[in-house]
């Protein structure tokens, strides 16, 4: 009996191991019970694809299934003994425990993508709530601004943003010479600038939408 060390850098009394061609599965995981990632790897070589084609099968994306051929080969290395030669072969084994953690990573997959969407949703409703109360306030900030005009600025203003007339038209309702309504405007635009600022028009066309 010889002394050698195993990969993982510890030493232990073993015998020498058999050729790769000619040890079976079950001398591969006892090695990976005393810890040998030599032996890891050679269960990984023989059965890797096995257990990748499982999980691909069910997940049906590449890097799902290498997440899972992962995770059934960490599975192997930290409980080795789980694995009983006596029930079926290491790669039914691999590939049962590939089965279940494909489903189970599939349900998990799917509800993320379901509460990503809910997400998004309630964020989008969110944003429309936020716009609509912006321009409620808009609106009632303009109203409230056109009713500190003058009576005759506020009727031309009226009739001319909120009704949509042409000067000609606001003074041929008004009775008045069109350069009047355009006076008339002119001031009341200017008043309402100087108790909201910005692009008046902007504002007016807002509340007349």
């Amino acid at each position: 009996m010889s002394v050698r060390e195993n990969e993982c850098g510890r030493h232990a009394s073993v015998t020498p191991l058999a050729p790769r061609s000619v040890r079976d599965d079950a001398a591969l995981v006892r090695g990976v019970a005393d810890q040998c990632t030599e032996s890891l790897r050679e269960i990984y070589d023989r059965h890797g694809r096995a257990v990748f084609e499982t999980a691909r099968c069910i997940l049906g994306q590449r890097r799902l299934a290498e997440e899972v051929v992962q995770d059934v080969m960490l599975k192997l290395w930290n409980r080795p003994e789980r694995f009983d030669p006596a029930r079926g072969t290491l790669r039914s084994y691999l590939t049962t425990l590939a089965h279940g953690c494909a489903i189970d990573l599939a349900r998990s997959e799917s509800a993320r993508a379901r509460r990503e969407e809910r997400e998004a949703q309630l964020a989008a409703r969110q944003r429309t709530v936020s716009i609509g109360d912006d321009l409620s306030l808009l609106r009632r900030e303009v109203r409230e601004a056109v009713d500190q005009l003058q009576p005759m600025e506020r009727q031309a203003i009226a009739l001319a943003y909120f009704v949509g007339y042409s000067y000609r038209e606001v003074a041929s309702r008004l009775g008045v010479p069109e350069g009047t309504v355009k006076n008339r405007i002119r001031s009341g635009l200017a008043r309402l600038r100087n108790v909201l600022g910005g692009q008046v028009s902007r504002e007016v066309a807002a509340v007349s939408a």
